[in-house]
């Protein structure tokens, strides 16, 4: 590309640019540009740098290059200053990086739902007409802890007896352990052709729906089901997301494709930590639901109504944060 016709493509976006810079070297109160723009800028970062190295790759006039070279200085400080550096990160990967992600990679995400969906219905539909369905998976010990767990005449229900006297942080980190450990190895077990990912999203979609059904059966709907109401949406859709990622990890493996094992394997790498580290929030979220909201002495009706607007929260955001910020499908 010519010197001319590169700064006809860009010279609007770096004029943006390096109007956002002038902004953000504001304090805050006399800042002009809004949020949504303001979180734009490490992405607007990033195409200033890869245009700065290629002016001067291509030996570009000093000039543009001395130009590019100011706005690349001016910004710097602004995205890698110790003090709010992991901020605008933090915001750039929740508004942006993490559900951008998650459409990219869309494909996986569907086949991780089917894979654990299905059986959790199927499973849930037997356990419900068939009373002794539910030991073909748990055993005695485990379905009388949950029926437990979950008797009207509980407490604190949710919760197994020995549990019942823990407070609410107890379990918050508790649930935290929990969550992630699953989260984590529906992850990481992806690397074995993704065979592992596959098997752990079916187990759990088994056990889950079986205890549904199995719950629901005993009458015990009006315990159960306002319990998990409110954290599913984080947590199910969380360990979703997790399979995605390990799915990811294994179409690497067994497809790289022409770039080689090594080098899909890194690219696979990246993207699928983005889909975790998303997961892993979302997971922190629902034990957070789950130790102080889900176990509250609110009526089901209130917990029926908060559970579906944080379901229509997760799946808005899904489907729709980061459109329009470049990358996003």
């Amino acid at each position: 590309m010519r010197q001319e016709a590169f700064e006809a493509e860009n010279q609007t976006l770096w004029e943006e640019i390096g109007e956002l810079i002038e902004d953000l070297h504001r304090p805050k109160r006399k800042r002009r540009k809004d949020l949504g723009e303001q979180l734009r800028f490490p992405q607007y970062y990033r195409r200033l740098c890869s245009d700065y190295a290629l002016a001067r790759s291509r030996r570009f006039s000093p000039a543009l290059v001395a130009y590019l070279h100011g706005l690349v200085l001016r910004g710097h400080p602004l995205l890698y200053r110790k003090q709010a550096g992991w901020l605008w990160r933090l915001f750039n990967f929740l508004f942006r990086g993490f559900p951008q992600a998650l459409r990219r990679n869309r494909i996986y995400f569907y086949i991780s739902l089917l894979t654990f969906l299905l059986p959790a219905l199927l499973m849930g539909a037997g356990c419900y007409l068939q009373e002794d369905l539910i030991y073909t998976v748990l055993d005695e010990q485990s379905v009388a802890q949950m029926e437990s767990s979950y008797d009207p005449a509980n407490d604190h229900p949710g919760r197994s007896p020995e549990r019942g006297s823990e407070t609410d942080f107890t379990m918050f980190g508790f649930y935290i352990l929990n969550n992630i450990g699953i989260g984590f190895r529906t992850f990481a077990l992806g690397i074995l052709l993704g065979v592992g990912t596959l098997f752990l999203l079916l187990f759990n979609g088994v056990v889950i729906g079986g205890v549904a059904g199995h719950l629901t059966r005993l009458g015990y709907q009006e315990t159960f089901w306002p319990f998990v109401s409110g954290h599913g949406s984080f947590e199910l859709t969380a360990i979703v997301i997790c399979g995605a990622a390990g799915l990811l990890l294994g179409k690497a493996v067994v497809a790289p494709g022409p770039m080689g094992r090594l080098e899909t394997l890194k690219h696979h790498a990246q993207e699928a930590l983005q889909l975790v580290m998303g997961a892993a929030l979302m997971l922190l979220v629902a034990a957070f639901i789950e130790a102080f909201w889900s176990s509250s002495g609110f009526t089901p009706e209130v917990k029926y109504g908060v559970a579906a607007i944080l379901w229509l929260w997760v799946i808005l955001y899904l489907v729709f944060m980061g459109r329009g910020q470049g990358g996003s499908h």
